[in-house]
């Protein structure tokens, strides 16, 4: 008589088409019950390829049935993918439920101070997340997380993510000597992209971010031809010469067909740490347009506070060193928004960027 182990034996030797491992080991597996006469077995794998489908039900049936002469039922549920996603269907971690691309048109917006802080907000609110900082030519994540000089543990031929603030992370700066330059051409680059995403063990996620290099270029479009990106995020600051530098970064996100999360409108004021009262120093709401013209939201406007550079130095964002204060407040707001974005885009296909036109400001 066969039973539900016997099942999952067999299930552990068929392998995801494109890899090395299991649909047991990629966690595919949902649901497997067994009777006299037959064996339903429920998968909920990440690709909505017709082809994909058919090769696991073939090579399941072919293994299952060599237990015995029954019924064997095998339904697999799959998302509701982007009308045309980034990677056109390519996707190298598929284990990993949705992944953001946080951007930005110019260096110094605070791109990264804004992933980090969204991400632990992410996980405070108990998502699985993991961080990876590509930003290849300024790695800032393993300082403004607390690892500098803490080095990555590697299991053969992958490497084990560095767990921090309840975040599975990974840089280049963790894999390079500190202070060391990186003086890549394009191929270079594209190809330091592809290795991190294949080379490092990130096991089940709900989402992975994407900490950027800041502007348009090769490391943006590696990782897009590479994973079916499930939303852009675009930081800037409230002064015009920034939000110039914006566009060309929301326009990104539309040729690659990446549905728009939102923009984070940073340094949007200045919290006075003596008496609370917030000045526009920068100005505010500057995005605003910027976002209704591409049919997206501001996701939250984040002050300047002195905790925040307190905080991004000492390895302690503010999320972390003040859960409580504005900032952080604004930040599990966004966190939230990003989430209800993220569920929207799988749910209804994604957003037709191509109906945008980009507007000169």
């Amino acid at each position: 008589m066969i039973n539900k182990e016997h099942i999952q034996k067999k299930l552990a030797q068929v392998i995801y088409p494109g890899f090395t491992k299991s649909i047991v080991d990629f966690g595919f597996t949902k649901e497997v019950s067994v009777s006299e006469e037959r064996v339903s077995i429920l998968l909920d794998i990440p690709s909505s390829a017709p082809e994909i489908e058919a090769q696991l039900r073939e090579e399941i049936t072919k293994r299952v049935s060599f237990l015995g002469d029954f019924q064997i039922d095998i339904t697999i549920t799959k998302p509701k993918m982007p009308r045309e996603t980034s990677s056109h269907g390519k996707n190298v971690l598929p284990n990993i439920q949705n992944f953001v691309m946080v951007s930005s048109g110019k260096g110094g917006v605070g791109k990264s101070t804004t992933t980090v802080n969204l991400a632990i907000a992410l996980a405070q609110q108990g998502k699985r997340v993991g961080l990876l900082d590509a930003d290849i030519y300024g790695p800032n994540i393993p300082r403004m997380m607390g690892i500098e000089g803490e080095q990555p543990i590697f299991l053969g031929k992958t490497i084990k993510p560095i767990l921090a603030h309840d975040l599975k992370v990974m840089s280049i700066g963790s894999l390079v000597e500190q202070g060391a330059s990186l003086i890549w051409k394009g191929a270079m680059v594209t190809q330091a992209i592809e290795q991190m995403l294949e080379d490092i063990s990130w096991g089940n996620l709900d989402v992975l971010l994407f900490d950027m290099p800041p502007g348009t270029g090769d490391a943006q479009l590696a990782l897009a031809q590479n994973l079916p990106v499930t939303s852009g995020i675009c930081v800037t600051t409230p002064q015009k010469v920034a939000l110039d530098d914006t566009i060309r970064s929301m326009d990104m996100f539309t040729q690659l067909h990446i549905p728009i999360a939102g923009i984070v409108e940073n340094m949007s004021g200045f919290i006075c740490p003596d008496s609370g009262k917030e000045y526009d120093i920068f100005g505010k709401g500057t995005t605003q347009p910027l976002a209704d013209a591409y049919q997206t939201e501001v996701l939250g406007e984040i002050p300047i506070e002195p905790a925040i550079r307190e905080g991004g130095d000492s390895g302690l964002p503010i999320t972390v060193l003040a859960p409580n204060c504005e900032t952080s407040k604004r930040y599990q707001a966004m966190a939230r928004k990003l989430w209800k974005k993220l569920l929207e885009v799988n749910e209804s296909g994604g957003v037709n960027n191509e109906a945008i036109q980009p507007t000169v400001f």
